[in-house]
């Protein structure tokens, strides 16, 4: 869950006697892309993939299309790219 917490983010924590012994987030969750290689102009291939690293340091496989600054929604279960937003 570390990989997808942001500032104001809501989590649910459980705890047995003052441990924690588990997180949940949503199933999904928007975040900006950190650094990532920029997209090749005329690079269309379907279904390529690039890495880009979000704004909380976790790495996932993004569309050439996506650049540095983009918010990508990011399915937290699966930790895949779901869409740009």
């Amino acid at each position: 869950a570390a990989d997808y917490l942001v500032e104001s983010m809501v989590a649910i924590i459980a705890l047995h006697n003052g441990e924690i012994v588990s997180v949940e987030i949503p199933a999904s969750v928007e975040l900006t892309v950190a650094n990532t290689e920029p997209g090749v102009q005329g690079d269309r291939v379907s279904g390529a993939r690039k890495p880009a690293e979000l704004e909380t340091g976790k790495t996932i496989q993004v569309p050439l299309f996506i650049n540095v600054g983009d918010r990508v929604k990011v399915d937290t279960r699966s930790g895949d790219y779901i869409t740009r937003v």
